[in-house]
């Protein structure tokens, strides 16, 4: 019998599910305090996490080695989505900034970011970065609607799209028929670019659900088909692990779906989600940002390391 296990936070909606999970484990809470907790991003290295509380203006670091939590950076330009390139860099999108920045090893930050075609970005919302080095992000209007999670302002470009940077630091355009772009994740082999439209937070009429692109070989995108609709709230940011699986947020907490989009199981969480990552020195915990927490979960499958 599948269902709800009792006295842990996971749900078992397909026997496959059970297979991510170890069965003594349990979901932790690690910390609280943050307003709108989101955009994780593990340095292995050191053993950290870094997130944005978005609202509060500030990057906070979880210590692995002793739990402690601690202001990586404040003020943060109102940041959102992180992810760490392929030289253990933190890259960033800055809602206030409207733009893109890299964490430089000395300290130093880069922008990679912050127009197109001369018109300013609305509010980089989340990034990944691919093996060859490009950097893919979304680009919707969260940051600019209101003074919450950055600075009321018009929107330049007059629409959210999805972009590329390419070594070279030309910015170019890759998908442009989204309501309201927001996470993003390459599968394994990056064959394929999977993208949540979020449109459904301000038009209840909007998309509330992932697409699939494939990735071509000059690193346009085809395709999108939707592949999974989302049956609690919105997803948000979500991470592939090694076989495929999409863990994505959601209103009840993290949504685990197969590559083709069907929802296998469930972390439950008692707050709203955000985003998601791998971490761990074996990369076999995903750390989880509720809206005021940090919480993780110990699994029997692992994240995708950066390098």
């Amino acid at each position: 019998m599948f269902g709800m296990i009792e006295g842990t936070g996971f749900e078992v909606i397909d026997p496959s599910f059970s297979t991510c999970l170890i069965g003594h484990a349990r979901v932790e809470r690690l910390w609280t305090g943050a307003r709108w907790s989101e955009g994780p991003a593990w340095f292995a290295a050191g053993r950290y996490l870094v997130w944005s509380d978005i609202p509060n203006n500030r990057m906070l670091r979880f210590d692995d080695t002793d739990g402690s939590v601690s202001v990586f950076r404040e003020p943060s330009n109102n940041s959102n989505g992180n992810t760490v390139d392929r030289e253990g860099r933190l890259v960033t999108c800055e809602h206030l900034a409207r733009r893109v920045t890299r964490t430089e090893l000395d300290g130093t930050i880069t922008v990679i970011a912050d127009g197109y075609q001369g018109m300013r970005l609305n509010s980089p919302n989340d990034v990944v970065v691919k093996s060859d080095g490009t950097i893919w992000f979304t680009d919707p209007s969260y940051g600019i609607l209101a003074d919450y999670e950055g600075g009321r302002a018009e929107s330049e470009i007059g629409a959210c799209h999805v972009y590329r940077v390419d070594p070279s630091g030309e910015v170019v355009r890759v998908a442009d028929n989204y309501m309201k772009p927001n996470g993003l994740a390459f599968s394994p082999d990056e064959s394929a670019l999977y993208i949540a439209d979020t449109g459904k937070s301000h038009d209840p009429d909007g998309p509330a659900h992932i697409r699939r692109h494939t990735v071509n070989p000059d690193n346009t995108l085809s395709g999108g088909e939707v592949i999974a609709e989302c049956t609690a709230g919105l997803f948000d940011g979500f991470r592939v692990d090694r076989d495929g699986r999409i863990w994505t947020s959601a209103a009840d907490g993290v949504h685990c779906l197969t590559p083709d989009g069907t929802l296998i199981g469930k972390i439950l969480i008692p707050e709203l989600v955000a985003n998601v990552c791998f971490g761990g020195p074996k990369m076999n915990r995903l750390f989880i940002c509720g809206t005021t927490s940090l919480y993780s979960a110990f699994l029997t499958v692992n994240g995708i390391s950066p390098v």
